[in-house]
């Protein structure tokens, strides 16, 4: 169980830290408001940062929101069952999560290759690099991937015996 943990924690911290990227879009947009009513004088380069922080932050934030368990369930499914059934219904929706994920994860990396080998940029006035963007999609596949063959492992561990202690990571 100490590689639970261990994806535990990476998640949880990539999680909170990343959280913190809402702060910079935050300011990026209220910039923009400021300077485009109060001034008079919009920027070219806030739409295309504040579609990249909240890129990356929602694809990001994914894993640490499933730790959370803070990702839409169907509850009345889920929490009317035995221990294992429960566990069991988890370990089936973890398979689907397992799959997009591999799915996405490669998809992601093919994604970033492709930016990175042509030198892509968006059509943007500032023409942005777009490989950084397709490096976090591939990252936070990778992330909720990982978090999600943790959390069926610990459905499986659950099935086999519903009172096991499998605690995630540090939440605190």
């Amino acid at each position: 169980m100490i590689i639970l943990k261990l994806i535990d924690e990476i998640n949880i911290f990539i999680g909170k830290t990343v959280s913190l990227l809402i702060w910079a879009g935050i300011f990026v947009l209220c910039y923009e408001v400021i300077a485009r009513y109060g001034f008079g004088q919009p920027t070219i380069w806030a739409h295309g940062y504040t579609q990249r922080i909240f890129g990356a932050y929602f694809v990001l934030i994914g894993a640490y929101t499933l730790i959370q368990r803070d990702h839409v369930r169907v509850d009345i499914l889920l929490n009317t069952r035995s221990p294992r059934v429960n566990a069991g219904l988890d370990l089936f929706n973890y398979a689907f999560l397992i799959l997009w994920g591999v799915i996405l994860t490669r998809e992601g990396w093919l994604f970033f290759e492709d930016a990175w080998a042509f030198n892509e940029h968006d059509d943007s006035a500032l023409s942005h690099a777009m490989w950084p963007i397709k490096l976090t999609l591939f990252l936070g596949a990778l992330l909720i991937t990982a978090q999600g063959i943790a959390e069926a492992i610990r459905s499986i561990v659950l099935m086999i015996n519903p009172s096991a202690d499998v605690k995630r990571g540090k939440l605190a």
